[in-house]
C-alpha cells in the first residue's frame, strides 16, 4: 500500500469502502484523489455562502457529499454534512465557520496528496 493510502487511512477515510467501489484498483483511486481536491464546488461553496445563495450552496454542499463518500474521505464527509443539513433546512447561519474548517481538511488532503511524489 501505497504512503498516500497509509496517510488517508491513518487520516480516517474508508479505504476498504472506497477501494471496492474501486474494484481494488488502487492507482485509479490516487488519481482521481487530486480531482477531489481541485473540485469546483469548493469554490462554489465559498461563494454561494457568502452572498447568502442557499440553494447553490446546497447544490454544492450536496456535490462534495457525494464525492467524499465515494472517495471513503470520511473526515471530510463528516464536516460537509454540517453544511448540507442546516441548507437542507434553509439555515445558513455559522456555516462559513464550518467551510472553514473543510478547507483546512482540503490543504490537509492536498499535503497527503503530495507525498506520491516524494
Amino acid at each position: 500500500m501505497s504512503e498516500v493510502l497509509v496517510k488517508l487511512r491513518a487520516w480516517g477515510c474508508d479505504l476498504d469502502g472506497a477501494l471496492e467501489r474501486f474494484l481494488g484498483d488502487e492507482e485509479l483511486y490516487k488519481n482521481c484523489l487530486p480531482m477531489v481536491a481541485e473540485d469546483e464546488s469548493f469554490d462554489g461553496l465559498k461563494e454561494a455562502l457568502a452572498a447568502d445563495e442557499k440553494k447553490k450552496a446546497f447544490d454544492c454542499a450536496h456535490t462534495l457529499k457525494g464525492v467524499f463518500a465515494n472517495m471513503g474521505i470520511t473526515p471530510m464527509f463528516e464536516t460537509v454534512v454540517k453544511i448540507v443539513e442546516p441548507l437542507r433546512a434553509g439555515k445558513n447561519d455559522g456555516l462559513m465557520s464550518v467551510y472553514a474548517e473543510l478547507s483546512e481538511e482540503r490543504e490537509y488532503l492536498r499535503s497527503i496528496i503530495q507525498t506520491e511524489g516524494e
